[in-house]
């Protein structure tokens, strides 16, 4: 009798989104940023899963007060009550989906609806409706927004759209208060400006850019000058990652003291610098595109001397970001070129990346 020799078995190739030790690691697939299937993905998996900044406490200080985001594709509202209580609503009318609001906003009465006049309360209850009154069973109060978990923290509003699937908010924020200590509260600030940008790129590549100092050297001259590269370090939490490194400029821009650069998961950045608290939000609009919203707030300061800071602050980040964007645009041009195979990472100046990634690869590896 013959015996038919029998092949080894042999292992499947490992998986793109098995976990990767840092000092071996690789970055993510181009296919994680090129797929438009990933746009409904990412917004399923993580921006509802996620908290997401949408305000400061000094943009809704009295009742009425309103701010709008944009929440990877879904509109919403924050807006303090007639009873203090900040809530955040979906900026959807329950009518044919107009719009609640357009802009952000100060000392509203109600909340109306453009498009036929809906209009709701503060407290997001429908009072009013024109020419409903005759339609059978037919009652306004009946009639809510959509609301979404909320939460306010060092002065900032975040919010989530299902907070049964995301990360406990004390987890995702444990340990910041206490590195930012008790001199540098962020509720303090005051609102100044805001500044848009959109992007020719996926979210993820705007996020990857902004998790390391790596690239700092060649495409930031002058923020090189300011920061010493050989000092900056990079730390990793559960769930977000922070960046530090002594700074030192001239008292008409920062002054001495330090950078701290903190990215919270998914997609909110806090660049904080002396006298200055910047937030920047990306949200993602498409595949190949996003839009990256800076907030300013500064100490408050109306002095001539305080006045001339700011404005050099908001030429010097605007110089900055540019460099960010550009860098960003071309990268997306690499990642959809067909070209790019993953490359390995820098353990020493990557290690945020890596963290990322492996947040990523953990939801899109487990659905959960």
């Amino acid at each position: 009798m013959t015996q038919t020799a029998t092949r080894p078995q042999v292992p499947p190739p490992p998986s793109d989104l098995d976990p990767q030790p840092l000092d071996h690691a690789t970055a993510l697939p181009a296919r994680f940023y090129a797929d438009p299937a990933y746009v409904a993905v990412d917004r399923a998996l993580i921006f509802d899963r996620g908290w997401q900044l949408i305000a400061h406490v000094c943009q809704l200080r009295n009742a009425g007060d309103h701010a709008i985001a944009n929440f990877a594709g879904l509109p919403v509202i924050a807006v303090r009550g007639a009873d203090n209580e900040i809530r955040v609503f979906h900026n959807v009318c329950r009518h044919r989906a107009g719009p609640i609001a357009q802009c952000d906003g100060l000392g509203a009465k109600a909340l109306r609806c453009r498009y036929h006049g809906w209009t709701y309360t503060l407290e997001g209850v429908l009072r009013s409706a024109p020419e409903m009154g005759g339609a059978p069973d037919f009652v306004p109060s009946d009639i809510r927004l959509p609301q979404l978990s909320v939460r306010v923290w060092q002065g900032m509003v975040f919010a989530c759209v299902d907070s049964a699937h995301a990360p406990d908010f004390d987890a995702f924020v444990a340990g910041i208060d206490a590195r930012l200590g008790p001199d540098r509260g962020l509720e303090h600030y005051g609102h100044h400006h805001r500044v848009g940008y959109e992007v020719a790129c996926n979210w993820k590549v705007y996020v990857d850019n902004y998790l390391e100092g790596y690239h700092v050297p060649h495409i930031h001259p002058g923020l090189n000058k300011l920061l010493d590269y050989r000092s900056y370090i990079t730390e990793t939490a559960e769930w977000y990652s922070y960046q530090f490194s002594p700074l030192e400029s001239g008292d008409a821009l920062y002054g001495a003291g330090d950078a701290l650069y903190y990215w919270m998961w998914p997609n909110t950045m806090l660049n904080i610098l002396p006298g200055r608290l910047q937030t920047n939000r990306i949200i993602p609009l498409g595949i190949d595109r996003c839009r990256v919203e800076f907030d300013f707030y500064y100490a408050m300061d109306e002095s001539e001397a305080g006045v001339a800071r700011r404005a050099a602050d908001l030429s010097f980040s605007d110089e900055v970001q540019v460099e960010d964007l550009t860098i960003c645009e071309d990268v997306q041009r690499g990642l959809s070129s067909g070209s790019y195979v993953p490359g390995r990472l820098n353990p020493l100046r990557e290690n945020a990346v890596h963290h990322f990634h492996e947040l990523l690869r953990r939801l899109y590896r487990t659905g959960a």
